[in-house]
């Protein structure tokens, strides 16, 4: 709990009297203004997050948390809980759908186990096992966690994220795999947001609409069974959240914290990003949304949250996938303003 209490009191507002620097810079580049659109409001973001007039986001990292949830158990997945631990020897050996794009991208994955309901050998090559527990409780029946878990996953996120930032990280993500995690990220979101089940539940992993149904009644056993204090957002988390879910809040954090830009995966990471938010509020400043998700209720959550994501391309993968094509967007826009000429540097008129 210090390591996280600690971390709280280090998040402070984005310098946004920086906006005016960023956008003088901007004006004089050669182009006409505005030009480019939504990638001059990144680069400028990226400055008052930094606080740098210019700011490096070359070296970028991406988590992967895995963690197993108890309410698969309720049949509310279409595939069955072993996945999990599939998918992160996967991951490790580079076959997922985030490896591919993080080699593309020049991204860093890092996956960690922070609650997979398996043992993994412990010189698996490229797992960081960080292991709370074997997959969160049914929370259908009992909370997922008791809040020492959760604040123990949550500090997971912290110390790996200040650790690779104090290596030299300057973009971060974070993504997840869990089986179940849909349906634990929706019981959450419809705590948060104040929206219904029937409102926010999609497909997850494809599921049909009777199995939708289904997850639907699920999520409102599970409302109607806890007591959760909207004000009380380290409760709602240990109540119905998950481990992986838990260390991406911790990431946000950190993050924050160390006035890194962080970005925002789908719908799964949202629900970690609005837990983040209510355990203080400066941390929504440092955060860009990766995608809007195809998940049925992702776009309402956006919306409640104003926020506007940089793309949409009908995702609903995970992992980190929109995250990291979302930190080739950001690398992009920071070149762009740090590296193009101004009219004065390049002789070129500018407009009359």
């Amino acid at each position: 709990m210090r390591l996280l209490e600690e971390t709280l009191g280090q998040i402070t507002p984005i310098l946004s009297d920086l906006a005016d620097t960023a956008q003088a810079r901007l004006d004089q580049l050669t182009k006409p203004q505005g030009s480019l659109g939504r990638l001059e409001d990144i680069a400028r973001c990226c400055v008052m997050i930094t606080g740098r007039e210019h700011p490096q986001v070359t070296k970028k990292i991406l988590f992967v948390f895995c963690g197993d949830h108890g309410v698969a158990a309720q049949g509310v997945s279409a595939y069955p809980p072993e996945v999990t631990a599939q998918m992160v020897r996967n991951f490790v050996r580079g076959g997922a759908a985030i490896t591919v794009l993080a080699r593309q991208l020049g991204i860093r994955v890092q996956v960690v186990d922070v609650g997979v309901n398996a043992d993994f050998a412990s010189d698996l090559s490229g797992l960081i096992q960080r292991k709370i527990g074997r997959g969160t409780a049914n929370f259908t029946h009992q909370p997922a966690m008791t809040q020492e878990a959760a604040v123990r996953a949550i500090e997971v996120g912290i110390a790996l994220t200040t650790e690779a930032i104090q290596n030299g990280a300057q973009l971060i993500g974070a993504g997840e795999m869990g089986i179940g995690n849909t349906t634990s990220a929706t019981a959450l979101l419809c705590v948060l947001s104040g929206l219904s089940p029937e409102e926010l539940t999609g497909v997850g992993t494809g599921i049909h609409e009777e199995a939708r149904q289904k997850k639907i009644a699920v999520i409102r056993t599970a409302l109607t069974l806890h007591t959760l204090e909207r004000a009380d957002p380290l409760g709602i988390l240990a109540h119905l959240g998950g481990y992986e879910i838990a260390a991406m809040v911790g990431v946000y954090l950190a993050g924050a914290a160390q006035k890194v830009p962080l970005l925002v995966d789908g719908f799964i990471a949202t629900s970690a990003a609005w837990i983040a938010c209510d355990l203080n509020p400066a941390v929504k400043g440092h955060l860009i949304f990766a995608h809007c998700s195809a998940e049925q209720g992702h776009q309402k959550v956006l919306d409640a949250l104003h926020v506007q994501p940089l793309l949409d391309l009908n995702m609903r993968l995970g992992e980190g996938t929109g995250a990291a094509l979302g930190m080739g967007i950001v690398e992009s826009a920071v070149r762009l303003y740090n590296e193009m000429a101004t009219f004065a540097e390049a002789a070129v008129s500018e407009k009359e």
